[in-house]
């Protein structure tokens, strides 16, 4: 906590990419509101607000188990990395959550739960222990942030997340994670409504489906929450560290 820096907010005026740019060379188009501009030429210049000591940001599932669906998983671990590295220059909080069970987690999953009746079969494939299911070592947590073993898909499922950010009177959260069409959705969805202010990083968070991945940060999320790139996020954290600049 003595890392943290002292209340205030930073400004700064960011120029989001075009979005043909992005579909050309992502197929993930930046998504800033509601109701993407269809062939825009320039998309407008928009402010960014982050209050760093009312913010964390949340890495989340990157476990070998699961990095190793993704055709070339490098590119987003090295985003979130990225991402990971500003924020804690900048002196914010950052949480980490990974899947694992212990033995009484496996009884409790009701047949009618699709995802973890498939993924926690046979007893045992997902042990707390294993070791492709620890936080993969690019994005090793440090001995003071806070790791969160969950059971389920979001966050905030039978977890302590919402408890621990009240306390510490975090009210925006930055989310990094695979996979988009599963922790970051279900957490989106969730946070949403506890009303927490989102921002998704795009760049890093990856989906098996490419499709799915475009549909979900051009017009899922922008319906709760914002969506911007690494790159952004790490001009906004500079003005911490550079308060004149």
């Amino acid at each position: 906590m003595e890392t943290r820096l002292g209340r205030r907010a930073i400004l700064a005026k960011l120029a989001i990419t075009p979005a043909a740019t992005i579909a050309a060379a992502q197929a993930i188009p930046l998504a800033w509101s509601s109701t993407p501009v269809a062939g825009a030429t320039q998309s407008p210049v928009t402010t960014l607000e982050i209050e760093t000591d009312r913010t964390a940001l949340l890495i989340l599932d990157f476990q070998p188990r699961w990095l190793e669906t993704l055709s070339d998983p490098h590119i987003v671990v090295e985003r979130a990395a990225a991402a990971l590295t500003a924020a804690r220059a900048a002196g914010m909080l950052v949480a980490f959550c990974r899947v694992a069970f212990e033995a009484a987690d496996y009884a409790a999953v009701p047949e009618g739960n699709i995802i973890f009746d498939a993924i926690s079969r046979p007893v045992g494939a997902l042990d707390d222990g294993n070791s492709d299911l620890e936080i993969t070592p690019e994005l090793a947590p440090r001995s003071s942030e806070k790791v969160i073993r969950k059971t389920r898909v979001s966050a905030f499922a039978r977890t302590d997340l919402d408890e621990w950010l009240r306390a510490m009177e975090i009210d925006t959260l930055l989310l990094a994670g695979i996979s988009t069409s599963g922790v970051i959705l279900s957490t989106v969805c969730e946070g949403a409504d506890l009303d927490y202010r989102l921002i998704v990083l795009q760049d890093a968070c990856a989906d098996t489906d490419p499709v799915i991945q475009q549909t979900l940060m051009q017009r899922v999320f922008p319906q709760r929450a914002e969506v911007a790139t690494v790159e952004q996020i790490v001009d906004v954290f500079e003005k911490v560290l550079s308060p004149g600049s």
